[in-house]
């Protein structure tokens, strides 16, 4: 079983595009959430959003794509495309040998999958004839899709595959890749998750699962509370985050710097309810335990999955509780997703960069909007309102998603 390094980063997010944002805006304190701006959402009682910015300061499609392409796929394998670009030029990873070629893969996976498309296609025919729908439109649509495009802009021939396990997709998406190339079938894998739900039906079936936030329609940056008394619901947002993933002695023989190591997967599967965690989080508990056990190291930082939904944040810190009992106060858990909001399938992915970032920065990410810690957080850490200096030698990432499934990440520092 090889050893799995990561050697490239790449990230699309509400504070911008590239990680350098990303990490210097969550460190500083800064908010990505902003008012909605959807034509014909009135009826929508959710107003906040955490929309990846546009030109000038952030996204251009046609610095990724071309007018004509543009309209071929959705929004998620566009935020796929960039985010890609960026992690294979940090990790200079863009190879013309054959047998290179042939021994990386790609594996960026969606929770949703281009759900604006198929709304606006589904209205397209509704009364219209059908061939106005256009021959690209269930390419553009599809989960795989976003893994494909990277596959053929880069002529990547190796496992070609993308998971769809809502929430915890992007954890799931490195954690599978990485055991790909722990058993041999490929050398490099690039591996993420991207999500663009940001459309009426999006926000609508959200919103009538009572899943969303809707008392802080009025100020944007304080919507999103994780751990907090007052959180009411998570904050719909899109982006991609995606890693390159190498072979300890691949990264070795080529000389490239290795940002942090794969050290720990973990995997479970609730069995209680659809949507909702077993109040013990049993099945938290069980994906950090198994990361533990195949990692066997100390964990200084914790990127929680907690989305500022009133039960889920307390069940996952029930969870961390019977893992660690008092030692859990000496950790650092922060929820990135207050300043960010919830990236869906792209959460787990952008959260593993950051938790990769954690390692080499000495610095914790604040959770914002803490003021008042739930009962279950209080005598924790949870790195309220304001980054802290720590070191870190192994940083934990979890996600857990609808239908009981969840994932943990465990990367130590190289």
């Amino acid at each position: 079983m090889r050893k799995v390094v990561v050697t490239g980063m790449g990230a699309v997010t509400p504070l911008g595009i590239g990680v350098k944002p990303l990490w210097t805006g969550l460190l500083a304190g800064k908010s990505g959430l902003s008012t909605l701006d959807l034509p014909d959402s009135d009826d929508l009682t959710s107003r906040v959003v955490g929309a990846v910015p546009p030109p000038p300061e952030g996204l251009d499609p046609l610095q990724v794509v071309s007018v004509k392409d543009q309209k071929k796929i959705d929004r998620f394998i566009l935020l796929a495309l960039a985010a890609a670009h960026e992690a294979v030029t940090h990790a200079n990873w863009m190879p013309e040998r054959e047998e290179d070629l042939n021994t990386t893969g790609v594996m960026i996976g969606s929770g949703i999958g281009g759900l604006n498309n198929i709304a606006k296609g589904s209205l397209l025919i509704e009364d219209k004839p059908a061939r106005r729908l256009s021959p690209f439109f269930i390419p553009s649509a599809l989960v795989n899709l976003a893994s494909g495009h990277v596959s053929l802009r880069y002529g990547f021939r190796g496992p070609n595959h993308a998971p769809s396990t809502a929430c915890a997709t992007g954890t799931h998406a490195i954690g599978d890749a990485a055991r790909l190339i722990s058993t041999g079938d490929a050398d490099v894998m690039i591996a993420g998750g991207t999500e663009a739900a940001i459309c009426r039906l999006g926000m609508a079936g959200f919103m009538v699962a009572r899943a969303l936030s809707t008392g802080y329609n009025d100020s944007p940056a304080e919507a999103s509370r994780p751990f907090d008394e007052g959180r009411d619901g998570f904050i719909m947002s899109e982006g991609a985050g995606v890693l390159v993933l190498e072979a300890e002695d691949h990264a070795k023989k080529r000389g490239t710097p290795i940002l942090a190591y794969v050290a720990g997967y973990g995997l479970s599967g609730d069995a209680h309810h659809i949507t909702a965690p077993p109040p013990d989080g049993h099945g938290g508990l069980r994906a950090m335990r198994r990361a533990l056990e195949r990692a066997d190291v100390r964990i200084d930082y914790l990127n929680a999955h907690a989305t500022s939904t009133p039960v889920g944040d307390e069940v996952e810190l029930h969870a961390i509780k019977g893992l660690w009992g008092d030692d859990a106060r000496e950790i650092a858990i922060s929820s990135t997703k207050s300043a960010l909001g919830h990236m869906l399938g792209a959460a787990g992915a952008v959260e593993a960069i950051i938790a990769i970032q954690t390692l080499h920065m000495h610095a914790i990410p604040p959770t914002l909007n803490l003021h008042n810690p739930c009962d279950a957080g209080k005598g924790l850490n949870l790195v309220p309102l304001r980054a802290q200096e720590k070191p870190v030698k192994a940083a934990m990432s979890n996600s857990f998603g609808f239908g009981g499934t969840n994932a943990c990440l465990i990367f130590t520092a190289a």
